[in-house]
């Protein structure tokens, strides 16, 4: 890897740990069954999907249409999940 795709690498990075502040802002801490985790997850990898539609010239309208911004939700959706499992596991010791 050279120093460009490390950047890239660290700016999602960043972005991610970014979303989490603003989830936990907006929602506070949340715990949640791991179907209802999961659930969670599905809805946003669909609005990546929608994301990834836009321009293509078929599938439905959507306000999805960052992709870059909906991968990061996905990621920190994913980040959120990984918190309360690792909780979870320390709860259990």
């Amino acid at each position: 890897m050279d120093q460009y795709d490390d950047q890239l690498k660290n700016n999602a990075l960043i972005a991610v740990e970014k979303e989490r502040f603003i989830q936990n802002a907006k929602w506070g801490r949340q715990r949640h069954s791991h179907g209802d985790w999961l659930k969670i997850l599905i809805e946003e990898v669909g609005e990546v999907a929608q994301a990834m539609q836009t321009g293509q010239g078929w599938g439905k309208d959507s306000d999805a249409d960052d992709l870059y911004k909906e991968l990061i939700q996905v990621a920190a959706v994913a980040v959120a999940i990984a918190e309360q499992v690792e909780e979870e596991k320390k709860h259990k010791l």
